[in-house]
């Protein structure tokens, strides 16, 4: 058998890898989510987009529960009750989702290290998400009672916030993929996308959804319905690497019996989704990507 040069046989397995990362998903994903409740929902709804999509054999592996929890409380959860390692251990999980509340911090690092080590063709995912209270003041805790009026928003600067916000979680994402030496960990852009929504409503484009408010549960920014789906699509493209626009209403939207929340709303929020994923620059997913 004639032997391949190490350097020809590494330049072979770089570029294969790079081509496969860079194809859609061309199977279901095992997933496995540590979420708060500015994420949680997106584990559930994203089976159901799965199915939609005609992925049948996409897997919710489990999920790791906390409220208002930063990574490392997941990873701290003991060890003989920690699911989340257990998971991970036994190479059962192709995704692991996760949702820092809301600067990264070591979880993170912990959670991409330790999947790593079992599964090499892992995926993490980090969230970007909306800014909690429309501004981005880079310290922990937040100030939940803060009083904030989403309507007075002025949705130009919060796209300079959301931005700067992203980039400093992309940096963060950035150190840990050069420390494992592989593009371990994705970031999910859904501030962009809810950023891009609010910007439409202001602009009264945006079927079913009057004002930004719309959007919020309170002021603090938990989502309502559209915001939710909203983030998931985000979730699944990201995941399946493939857009989700043409995919049918989600149940979340029937359940709600809010007759505005119909087909047109559904379809801008996907349109919205898969832009955001396909021009961030640490989604792993392109315009070329379907």
């Amino acid at each position: 058998m004639k032997l391949i040069p190490l350097a020809l046989f590494i330049a072979l397995v770089s570029t294969t890898s790079r081509a496969e990362d860079a194809a859609p998903a061309s199977k279901g994903q095992r997933v496995f989510t540590c979420a708060h409740s500015f994420h949680g929902f997106v584990y559930r709804q994203l089976a159901e987009m799965a199915a939609n999509a005609g992925i049948k054999d996409h897997q919710n592996v489990g999920m790791s529960s906390i409220g208002g929890s930063r990574v490392i409380q997941h990873w701290d959860v003991a060890d003989e009750k920690n699911k989340t390692k257990a998971a991970l251990k036994a190479g059962n999980v192709d995704v692991l989702t996760l949702s820092p509340i809301w600067m990264p911090d070591e979880g993170i690092d912990k959670f991409a290290a330790l999947a790593f080590e079992y599964n090499p063709a892992i995926r993490v995912t980090v969230q970007e998400f909306w800014l909690p209270n429309d501004t981005y003041e880079p310290r922990y805790p937040l100030e939940t009672r803060k009083q904030v009026d989403h309507d007075a928003t002025n949705v130009a600067e919060l796209k300079e916030k959301q931005t700067h916000y992203d980039n400093d979680v992309d940096e963060y994402v950035k150190g840990i993929n050069k420390r494992l030496g592989k593009g371990v960990i994705v970031t999910v852009p859904v501030g962009q996308a809810a950023a891009a929504l609010r910007a439409k409503i202001v602009a009264g484009e945006v079927p079913g959804l009057a004002k930004q408010w719309d959007l919020f549960r309170d002021m603090w920014g938990h989502p309502q319905v559209p915001l939710q789906i909203l983030s998931t699509y985000c979730h699944f493209a990201v995941i399946y690497k493939r857009s989700p626009v043409g995919l049918p209403v989600p149940s979340e939207f029937t359940k709600s019996k809010k007759p505005e929340w119909d087909a047109k709303l559904n379809l801008l929020l996907q349109e919205l989704a898969w832009d955001a994923v396909i021009h961030h620059p640490m989604s792993g997913v392109t315009a070329e990507t379907k």
